[in-house]
């Protein structure tokens, strides 16, 4: 399993983590075309080699002409459902947002529709979490390590005035997870970088694995107590020789007096909510009535936001939920480069060995769209590349 594991001995923040994911790999112009994806301006990526202790890496800055800017949760999370990203990349930046919005929501002592972000609603905020979604994406990244995190003591200034570190919205995404005193009067780890970390992290040492690279998120710092630097290790853990196993919740209602059309609409709501999966059996019910099933599977903790999704844009007036277990195939998403674009491709493996890929119908669509070519030759042509490129014992050649 592609594995990147966090060695955070000077903490983690967005820019950071955005720093470390292109000193390990991530093209810049392929993170700036994505970026260039979101309905927003007057930004410029800096991206320099630079030093700390003595150890180089990649340092990022957001440079804006934003001084201050306030944006509500609600704002960023629709801005994100309707820009042109991938799927995933888009599922991931919303699911960052909403984490950190549940999080200001409790501290403030509000409902999530309420808050206003400031800082963290600030273009250099939104261009890292989003960053982070895109390029943990693209480098095929399937499972995140963390070590636990170097908390600080002091004061810093923010837009509610003087704040305790950690901000309250850092320790509220860190609630159960394991920290360390730092000893340090300096944050070393910032709200959007508990964020990432919280929202996909496992919390541990460094596991048996075979290393791939080495990179280091430059952070803003000069500290004379440790290099201001974020450590990453990006290699392949012993997982990824066999299928994966994880635990889902299952929903389920029946619907006998919804439209089509509204039963259509519902689908769309759910995966743009963060379902893993949904879709509509036809059924007969009571009294002779056509319906349909509808089933949809999610991450444990979504299950009450989507039932009442579901309650609230269908005839349905109640759902019912379980738990699960579910096998899946091990599964890395990868892209490739063609001659009519960039597209994304997902291989899959069984037992740690290569059945197949599949290329994503989405980047496909567009290809077709902008070459003028066939949808079926678009396909043909982004998994030859794929398979040359990640498989080359099985290259088949479009007819």
């Amino acid at each position: 399993m592609r594995t990147l594991y966090l060695d955070t001995f000077s903490g983690i923040s967005g820019d950071m983590f955005l720093g470390l994911l292109l000193d390990l790999g991530l093209p810049l112009k392929h993170l700036q075309s994505e970026l260039a994806k979101l309905p927003i301006d007057g930004y410029r990526l800096k991206v320099g080699r630079e030093q700390r202790h003595g150890i180089n890496g990649t340092r990022l800055k957001v440079e804006h002409e934003e001084s201050h800017h306030h944006r509500s949760w609600s704002t960023i999370d629709k801005m994100l459902c309707d820009c042109p990203l991938p799927d995933d990349s888009k599922t991931l930046a919303r699911k960052f947002f909403r984490r950190l919005g549940e999080a200001e929501a409790k501290v403030h002592g509000i409902n999530i529709d309420e808050v206003n972000f400031h800082e963290v609603g600030a273009l250099d905020a939104i261009i890292d979490l989003t960053g982070a979604a895109i390029g943990l994406q693209l480098l095929g990244i399937e499972k995140l390590l963390c070590a636990p995190l170097p908390l600080s003591r002091g004061m810093s200034k923010c837009a509610h005035g003087a704040l305790p570190l950690p901000a309250p919205a850092t320790l509220e995404l860190l609630t159960g997870l394991p920290i360390i005193d730092s000893g340090c009067e300096k944050e070393l780890v910032t709200p959007t970088g508990a964020t990432i970390a919280s929202t996909l992290a496992e919390f541990g040492g460094m596991p048996p694995m075979t290393i791939d690279r080495t990179g280091y998120g430059v952070g803003g710092w000069q500290l004379e107590d440790r290099p201001n630097l974020m450590r990453g290790i990006l290699g392949e853990t012993a997982a990824s020789c066999g299928s994966q196993r994880d635990r889902v919740k299952l929903l389920e209602t029946h619907i006998d007096d919804s439209t089509p059309e509204q039963l259509g609409f519902l689908l769309e709501l759910l995966f743009n909510e963060g379902a893993l999966d949904a879709g509509f059996t036809p059924l007969q019910m009571k009294k002779n009535r056509p319906g349909f099933r509808l089933t949809v599977v999610c991450e444990p903790g979504q299950e009450e936001q989507l039932a009442s999704l579901i309650m609230r844009q269908s005839s349905a007036i109640g759902v019912r939920t379980s738990p699960c277990e579910r096998f899946k195939l091990v599964r890395r998403n990868a892209t490739v480069n063609t001659e009519v674009g960039v597209a994304q491709v997902k291989l899959i493996y069984e037992d740690g060995q290569f059945l197949r890929l599949s290329a994503e119908y989405d980047d496909c669509r567009k290809l077709a769209q902008t070459s003028g070519r066939p949808l079926s030759e678009i396909y043909r042509l982004v998994e030859t590349v794929a398979y040359r490129q990640f498989h080359p014992e099985k290259i088949e050649e479009p007819e």
